[in-house]
């Protein structure tokens, strides 16, 4: 019997590319970064004014008007208060909002004690590492208070009277008592602005420069006496009486 060749296989058909591989998943969106700028920028006014004695303590930050001084949303004011309140800068009282700080005659005793304690260790470390060109910054630092004193600019000098004791701070080669300072520095301002009469200087001129002198001679001992002295002095300056204030929360951040 003659055998028939073999019919040829048919050929296997190629698979569309849209049905060979599964459809890809769409890209998810990328979130919005949160505008860290902003954030410290907020940060950074109401720390100052409070620091420059713009803003008493007590006074009320409500969320809706920060919210249109900076032209942000309530989630970045509300991430700034709190950070300002980790930092004693304010209170967060449960459905009355956000104030500036009011520290009690008590926490005065306390904060002034640390202090004391904080910065003679301070000066002390100072005077072991300051360079000539440090104490250079120093005086020159007091020249700029000098001349905010004779202008009765009394915000300037209290800004420049803090950020000396923050330069100490920096020379004594310390990050965590640094740290520390800032936080002290930050609480001292609310007292001084609740509680010190007005007229008063936060920090004498001629007793930083006596401080300074210790430092330049590396006299660590003595820069300590001086400003376990200088802190107490200060502290007596303290009236336990509050003042009240009047202007706009944007007259007081600095913003109209």
């Amino acid at each position: 019997m003659a055998r028939h060749p073999q019919s040829p296989m048919p050929r296997r058909q190629p698979t569309p590319p849209s049905a060979a591989a599964p459809k890809r998943a769409a890209r998810p969106k990328l979130q919005a970064v949160p505008d860290v700028g902003v954030e410290q920028r907020i940060y950074d006014s109401v720390f100052d004014s409070v620091m420059s004695q713009r803003l008493p303590p007590g006074t009320k930050l409500p969320e809706a008007s920060l919210c249109e001084l900076f032209d942000v949303n309530r989630s970045i004011v509300r991430k700034v208060l709190q950070r300002l309140a980790h930092d004693h800068i304010v209170e967060l009282r449960p459905n009355k909002g956000a104030v500036v700080a009011s520290p009690t005659p008590e926490e005065t005793r306390q904060i002034f004690e640390a202090r004391r304690g904080l910065e003679c260790v301070i000066v002390q470390l100072a005077a072991q590492h300051a360079q000539p060109g440090d104490i250079k910054d120093l005086r020159e630092r007091m020249h700029r208070e000098h001349e905010a004193m004779h202008r009765f600019d009394q915000p300037a000098w209290s800004r420049l009277a803090s950020s000396f004791h923050l330069r100490l701070a920096q020379l004594a080669c310390n990050p965590i008592l640094e740290r520390y300072l800032v936080e002290l520095l930050s609480r001292c301002s609310l007292i001084v602005a609740l509680y010190e009469a007005p007229g008063n200087a936060s920090c004498e001129h001629d007793e930083h420069q006596a401080l300074v002198d210790c430092i330049a001679r590396r006299d660590g001992d003595g820069a300590a006496r001086l400003m376990d002295q200088h802190l107490l002095a200060l502290e007596r300056n303290i009236q336990l009486r509050q003042t009240a204030s009047e202007p706009s929360l944007g007259t007081m951040l600095g913003l109209r």
